[in-house]
């Protein structure tokens, strides 16, 4: 006889276990299995029958994997948890006793844990174990970013610790360095929940948002011990990140931190990078951002350099010996430095981008600019972009903090001044002429220096997203600014381009229509239109019929005209019938020739669309009733974004009418 299989031990069953068989198994508080979960990246999962899987009448709606559970088990951070929890049993046992000395003695004890032995737990292991290579680590980068840039703007409360914000910025603050150092930030955009960050580190692209420093609202709808977990978690990884990067450029980490000048808002001025020489058996140096003086070179290195240039002398006088066939045959086989072109092998093949020298270095785009910041403009990223993309000598207002090239608005070596006010005008002399002097100039309030470049902030993010310097006079103040579009969107084909022209973009339907309504408007203005609110003046409809009929007899004996009359008829009766539903003004008047052909492409084109329509219809038929409503979802998608699209052509053209009649 087969042994009887009991319920709740195999299949489903048995690889799934709900979230209380979990808590008492590994004999933690739900606090802390959450904790663990979150660390150990180990997540609920939906089992596809959970009446199967139920081992209790009470239907349970949170299940993991019986294995991840299992794993749980042998992890070294359960033993810390277990001590913690004998700790305050400890102290809650001697303050039911009474014994107040006890519990301050054991809370004295558990806040000094390197002289006590306090569980203590950290997550370095998890680290290594959730992240084998680096590589893993910097896909994972992105929501890690995001959290501790988020919790780096945050007012301090009793949910949010200070300790931990202050920990958030500095780590933030040296990732941005290491950003700066190695010019490895490639876009940023500004959107309304903040200012979005790309960068290209080792082959990996990450994104992140940064948000703005406005003053933060703590609501009580959010559960920041869930928040504080994550970020626990991630203050650890990018702890991590930031020592191999630093170490893979050659910085010593962690760098230099000067507490005052980020009391006094120096952010990153408060850092001090080192790079560790290998010449020098490990010694540091200061690695200099363009405002310390340089220092002489180390006897030892140049003692290394020597030596080098003078073992490629001796190379070079060999080289000389040599006789002109060897010299012609080495110049034979060394590479050219041109570079190779990809050209199609058959007529007619794909014809692929051909490379190219790069004409200037996107990394170095403000190198050779000075600038200085208004007070009214966002000094923390724009810092950053800057520093980021080469410049090293920015100034601003001595009320935004510590850390600028220059205070002092009337600096001769300042190029571009970057404004968020409205138009500004340029300082003059009593005698009313503006000289290029700007250490001689008084400027007042709202006035400007000659000879300094003004522009908005956003040429600086369009000028980094298109690698390229744009012309300051679409972003002058005041000016209407151009469009800003996300870099990581590509525009598919078909969809709105602010940056191409209307008619390049436009269907052939809508320009027709725009045809038709300019001429519309066109025969209004030379008084060709008639008003005609469904009643018109007998007297005038014979008059007409009149004029019509004498205009026919003349022609009569010509059939080429007739048929041209009684067409134009036709497409006048089809316009009088579409203004009378549109609510406009009834045309009374001969069509012209331009509008009889447009009017016939329009019907030319409707007649296609429901051709095609027809046949999509008929195509639809042969598919299967599942194949056919995902078909239906993909047209009402494609049909929903085409409609927006021509909205916002319909909408543009509007606008660029309204310029030129005002032109």
């Amino acid at each position: 006889m087969p042994k009887i299989k009991k319920k709740g031990q195999a299949g489903a069953a048995k690889n799934y276990i709900t979230r209380t068989q979990a808590v008492k198994k590994l004999q933690l508080s739900l606090p802390d299995f959450r904790k663990l979960c979150i660390w150990k990246g180990i997540y609920p999962r939906e089992p596809r029958n959970k009446k199967k899987v139920s081992k209790s009448a009470t239907a349970s709606t949170t299940f993991y994997y019986t294995k991840d559970i299992q794993y749980l088990l042998h992890e070294p951070l359960l033993q810390k948890f277990r001590d913690q929890k004998v700790l305050e049993k400890k102290i809650s046992r001697a303050l039911g006793r009474g014994d107040v000395s006890d519990a301050a003695r054991f809370e004295r004890h558990a806040a000094r844990p390197e002289a006590t032995g306090k569980p203590r737990y950290t997550l370095n292991h998890v680290i290594r174990e959730r992240y084998p290579t680096f590589n893993d680590a910097l896909r994972d980068l992105d929501d890690c970013l995001s959290m501790l840039f988020l919790f780096a703007n945050l007012p301090s409360t009793s949910a949010v610790p200070a300790k931990m914000i202050a920990r958030c910025e500095r780590l933030c603050l040296e990732f941005q360095h290491y950003l700066i150092v190695s010019h490895s930030l490639r876009k940023s955009f500004l959107s309304i929940k903040g200012i979005y960050y790309q960068a290209n580190i080792q082959g990996e692209d990450i994104l992140w948002l940064v948000p703005y420093k406005f003053n933060q609202r703590i609501v009580g709808d959010v559960d920041f011990r869930i928040m504080g977990t994550f970020v626990e978690f991630y203050m650890t990884l990018l702890g991590f990140v930031n020592y191999r990067l630093y170490s893979s450029i050659g910085l010593k980490y962690p760098p230099k931190f000067d507490q005052l000048k980020d009391e006094n808002g120096a952010e990153l001025g408060a850092f001090s990078l080192e790079g560790v020489n290998m010449a020098t058996q490990g010694e540091t140096k200061a690695v200099t951002n363009g405002e310390e003086q340089q220092q002489g070179p180390d006897p030892k290195v140049q003692a290394e350099v020597d030596k080098i240039i003078k073992q490629l002398k001796e190379d070079e006088s060999k080289s000389d010996e040599t006789t002109e066939e060897d010299a012609e045959a080495d110049d034979e086989e060394k590479p050219t430095d041109s570079i190779d072109k990809f050209e199609p092998v058959a007529p007619g093949g794909d014809v692929l981008p051909q490379p190219a020298y790069s004409s200037s270095d996107p990394s170095q785009l403000f190198a050779n600019f000075t600038f200085y910041l208004s007070r009214e403009t966002p000094r923390q990223p724009l810092e950053f972009i800057l520093r980021a993309f080469g410049c090293k000598r920015i100034g601003w207002d001595s009320v935004l903090g510590e850390g600028a090239f220059t205070n002092d608005e009337s600096d001769p070596s300042i190029t571009h001044h970057i404004i968020d006010r409205p138009v500004v005008q340029a300082a003059t002399n009593e005698d009313g002429d503006g000289e290029d002097n700007q250490t001689a100039q008084k400027v007042g309030p709202n006035q400007r220096y000659p000879g300094r470049i003004y522009v908005q902030p956003q040429w600086v993010w369009d000028c980094v997203n298109d690698e390229e310097l744009k012309s300051p006079e679409l972003y002058a103040p005041g000016a209407a600014l151009p469009p800003h579009l996300s870099p990581f969107v590509k525009a598919a084909p078909g969809q709105y381009d602010p940056t191409l022209p209307l008619e390049a973009q436009q269907t052939e339907a809508e320009a027709i229509e725009a045809d038709l309504e300019d001429a519309e408007k066109g025969n209004a203005e030379d008084g060709s239109d008639v008003e005609n609110d469904m009643d018109v003046d007998e007297a005038e409809d014979d008059e007409e019929e009149e004029e019509g009929d004498e205009e026919e007899v003349e022609e009569a004996e010509e059939e080429d005209a007739e048929e041209d009359e009684e067409e134009s008829k036709t497409l006048q009766r089809q316009l009088e019938l579409e203004a009378e539903l549109q609510g406009k003004k009834v045309q009374n008047k001969k069509v012209d020739s331009k509008t009889k052909a447009k009017l016939e492409q329009r019907k030319a084109l409707e007649k296609k669309a429901r051709e095609e329509a027809e046949d999509l219809e008929r195509a639809k038929g042969m598919l299967s009733k599942k194949k056919r409503k995902l078909f239906e979802q993909m047209q009402y998608t494609n049909n929903k974004k085409s409609a927006q699209d021509e909205k916002l052509r319909a909408k543009r053209r509007k606008l660029e009418k309204e310029k030129a009649q005002k032109a």
